[in-house]
């Protein structure tokens, strides 16, 4: 499955949320560093949800560009 990840720059850190899983949340001192948090927290919760007989959500989520004027 291919989940929407969101990853956002903070002061001193990364961020990253999956939107179409709640809950499924990772922060790294590198965009890089995230990225394989965050891979790793997928696959965690993934299982979690296996484990304890939950459905797993299908990826839905999607993004997209705006152009504005500044």
């Amino acid at each position: 499955m291919r989940y929407m990840v969101i990853v956002e720059k903070g002061e001193s850190s990364y961020g990253a949320f999956v939107p179409d899983l709640p809950g499924c949340v990772a922060v790294g001192e590198t965009e890089q560093e995230v990225i394989e948090l965050i891979r790793e927290a997928i696959q965690f919760h993934l299982e979690d949800l296996q484990n304890e007989g939950q459905p797993i959500p299908q990826p839905v989520s999607k993004s997209t560009f705006i152009e504005v004027a500044a």
